[in-house]
């Protein structure tokens, strides 16, 4: 009954309460119970201090009378009424019950305190607040007892329930708006689960919200006050997050200031498309940049990093609400990113600090370390493209633009791709097939290779396959890499005969680059010729010899 409180009150205890010497709490009209920062009590007797102040209210004590401290006397034996007919917690050891002929309803029992002459030994507990309480809280303990009452009906009827209340809290509403009302996100609402944790959020540092792709999880921090539209703003904000692919699109960039250009483009579009209201707690948005892409941002925001680090996500300041790998409850990081981080944050402090020098390689080495490794598929393809620069398209009329189609009388040209000749726009792959070959690895190494060859119109790439003995499969154009190829092979590892049957091919160009794919457990490998040559191997894999190309590491 009392659950949906949690998500709309604030309670203070410490520096920042102000609750009175002889009073174990006060609770304000909109929400805010201060707790006397040293009383003493049990967990059951805190239990009825705090039903005590939610009373007050769900009944909607906070009424102007012309006698309070008579009016404060009624609700508060009205609220210790119906504590105990429920039997929750227990009475601090200083409460007075009341007596036993008074008058049940509080308007009745306040008429009988102001004919008797009463007057408060105690300060008051009802504190009126600027400004109205949204929602009112009359409807939140309105909701609390359906439920109670809705779950105790499934319970006598043999019927499990679920702990979790999730529909009753405005983040559960905001979610069902989405599944029933908006059909664009609805799916990836369905496809989400929505944690709303204070204590999950406190452990991975999310001041608002953030989003993990990997888990599926949209993490919301319910002692955030923010109203049902807000909170669909910013539930929107995290599924286009994950529709996008905004995760995975980073790609070598610095993942916190892709973050931002990312969030100054879905927050544009939001606003435009109206789906709820900007948080009043912030937002990154500039008119200045809409119609950009986040690629486009991306590239402003890097020419004044230093500024653009110091804004925040709804995550928090200086952190992505993007969650990458590994960034959870259970498993919030490795062992290496751990110590990194401290050794970048302790730098940090220690520059800001002016603590003193430090020796100039050290410096090096931990700025060194703040900047993540870039990605195997970019350097692969950073590598590729030194051998095929971009083919720029012309225009041409000898064959009309189909947009003249729709205007036949205005002539437009169309764009056309030069003729590639086979001997400069190809390179060799030497696949490794042996049994030891993993296929997750292969599957992702052909993967990008056929999507740099239809990106780069590279119109064919040689591939050989090596066991035991190699097997050339000849020219196969990027369709028929990325779909199902027969591998031949699963035998030993030889990979020497292939290099050079691809180095006496009569048909394979003598500059043309090589790549091989193998899991390490190979021959030791000398390419002829001197020919321009890179390895693709697992991470933490060591080759059985020293490599004269650059290595790339497939995780």
């Amino acid at each position: 009954m009392f659950y949906p409180f949690l998500h709309y009150v604030e309670i203070y205890r410490g520096d920042r309460s102000h609750c009175p010497e002889h009073l174990p709490a006060m609770v304000g009209s909109r929400g805010h119970i201060h707790c006397h920062p040293t009383r003493r009590l049990t967990v059951q007797q805190w239990c009825w201090v705090l039903g005590h102040c939610y009373l007050h209210l769900g009944l909607d004590h906070h009424r102007e009378h012309a006698h309070m401290d008579a009016w404060n006397q009624a609700c508060d034996e009205a609220a210790a009424r119906l504590l105990a007919s429920m039997k929750w917690g227990e009475a601090p050891p200083d409460y007075v019950p009341e007596p036993p002929d008074a008058a049940q309803d509080e308007e009745k029992r306040y008429q009988e305190l102001v004919q008797r002459g009463f007057t408060a030994l105690v300060p008051r507990d009802l504190v009126f607040e600027a400004g109205k309480a949204d929602p009112p809280f009359s409807r939140v303990l309105a909701h609390g007892i359906r439920r109670a009452v809705e779950d105790a009906v499934a319970r006598a009827a043999g019927i499990e329930t679920g702990s979790e209340l999730r529909k009753l809290t405005p983040i559960g509403q905001a979610r069902d708006w989405f599944l029933a009302s908006y059909p664009l996100l609805g799916a990836l609402a369905s496809a989400f689960q929505v944690v709303e944790d204070q204590a999950v959020c406190r452990a991975l540092g999310i001041s608002v919200a953030a989003i993990s792709e990997e888990e599926g999880k949209i993490y919301m921090n319910p002692a955030v006050s923010l109203s049902q539209p807000e909170i669909r703003f910013i539930m929107a904000h995290e599924f286009l997050h994950a529709g996008l692919g905004h995760g995975s699109r980073c790609q070598g960039r610095d993942p916190f200031l892709w973050n931002v250009a990312c969030d100054f483009v879905i927050n544009a579009w939001l606003v435009e498309m109206g789906i709820g209201e900007p948080p009043r707690i912030g937002m990154l948005h500039d008119p200045e940049l809409k119609g950009f892409s986040a690629e486009q941002v991306y590239e402003k925001i890097c020419c004044d990093a230093r500024r653009f680090r110091k804004l925040g996500t709804f995550r928090g300041i200086g952190q992505g609400d993007i969650l990458g790998p590994g960034q959870s409850v259970d498993d919030w990081t490795t062992l290496d990113d751990f110590y990194r981080r401290c050794l970048c944050q302790g730098f940090e402090l220690h520059q800001r600090a002016g603590r003193g020098l430090l020796p100039a390689g050290l410096s090096e080495a931990i700025r060194a370390l703040e900047h993540p490794p870039i990605p195997w598929d970019v350097e692969l393809a950073r590598w590729l493209d030194h051998y095929f620069p971009p083919v720029e398209r012309i225009r041409t009329y000898a064959r009309p633009s189909r947009r003249q189609q729709a205007t036949p009388d205005i002539p437009r040209p169309s764009r056309h791709l030069p003729h590639l000749p086979m001997d400069a726009r190809t390179f060799g792959v030497v696949l490794d097939t042996s049994g030891s070959m993993d296929r997750q690895i292969l599957g992702k190494a052909l993967g990008a290779i056929a999507s740099y060859a239809q990106t780069r119109d590279v119109p064919a790439v040689r591939l050989i396959c090596c066991d035991a003995q190699a097997y050339d499969l000849g020219y196969l154009p990027a369709e028929a890499i990325a779909g199902r190829i027969t591998l031949r092979g699963r035998g030993g590892t030889v990979l020497q005969p292939g290099l050079e049957l691809l180095q006496t091919a009569p048909d394979f160009p003598r500059k043309g680059p090589v790549l091989i794919i193998t899991d390490a457990q190979c021959d030791r490998l000398e390419v002829p010729g001197g020919r321009q040559h890179a390895y693709l191997i697992p991470a933490g894999a060591t080759l059985p010899m020293q490599p004269r190309g650059p290595v790339f590491r497939v995780r």
